[in-house]
């Protein structure tokens, strides 16, 4: 097979759309389509003249643009994937908004508003660390965060804020695909065994000491609450027009 083929089929294998999903059955590893890191670096490079071709043509059509969501545990490759791939974008049409703790503006707004204003202009690129969804996946995890936002008690303690905000998310992405910006969500799927040993990694080189914090060690205790999370969001969220794609 082709090596088009090759990752023809390795990205409808990680798609989601709209079927019922169990994140502790998808793969977090999976064999390279590369024979080598030279053969790898031939390919990065051949991609990331694509991508630079192919926003060239959406900021010359000026028609579209493009939202690019970046979701995983910590460690799970956000800020690499934005390293080696989002960089083969000219910066001049193209974003990066990080997306942490919400400020008490954040909190005093609906909970789709501070990424909302950020969103792309048409011909433009926003790519989002993180995302919208984590209020559907952190909050959902630690619903403390609720009381902050001022949330009707009624509808936390019945259940039904996740479903109303699901379906608040999915109702703007469809708008946004009817005006012309397309989506493209990722979630980044990385085993315990790996995340543990990429925290390390972060301990044991001072290069990348700054990177480490304490609550990444106490959010590993949620691992299993995670899961729930996200394989709920990925089954409520996933439409054949803004699947969601979780890459081992």
């Amino acid at each position: 097979m082709s090596e088009q083929g090759v990752t023809a089929e390795l990205i409808e294998r990680i798609r989601c759309r709209g079927e019922a999903v169990d994140l502790r059955q998808r793969p977090t590893r999976v064999e390279a389509p590369y024979e080598s890191k030279k053969h790898y670096k031939a390919l990065l490079k051949a991609e990331q003249k694509r991508l630079r071709d192919l926003q060239r043509q959406l900021y010359v059509g000026g028609a579209q643009g493009l939202l690019l969501i970046l979701q995983g545990l910590d460690a799970a490759g956000k800020d690499g994937i934005i390293r080696h791939v989002v960089r083969a974008f000219n910066p001049q049409g193209c974003r990066v908004y990080s997306f942490g703790q919400p400020s008490t503006e954040e909190q005093s707004h609906d909970f789709l508003w501070r990424t909302t204003r950020l969103l792309p202009g048409r011909g433009q690129i926003s790519v989002f660390n993180r995302s919208q969804y984590e209020e559907v996946l952190v909050v959902r995890v630690h619903p403390k965060w609720l009381a902050a936002q001022k949330v009707d008690e009624r509808v936390v303690n019945d259940g039904s804020v996740w479903p109303r905000r699901y379906e608040a998310i999915v109702a703007q992405e469809r708008h946004l695909l009817a005006s012309g910006t397309r989506i493209v969500k990722l979630m980044l799927h990385v085993s315990a065994e790996e995340q543990a040993r990429r925290l390390l990694s972060r301990l044991e080189d001072r290069a990348k000491n700054w990177k480490f914090s304490d609550s990444d060690l106490e959010e590993r205790g949620y691992r299993e609450a995670y899961m729930d999370a996200y394989s709920a969001c990925l089954s409520a969220t996933a439409t054949s027009e803004a699947p969601w794609y979780v890459v081992p």
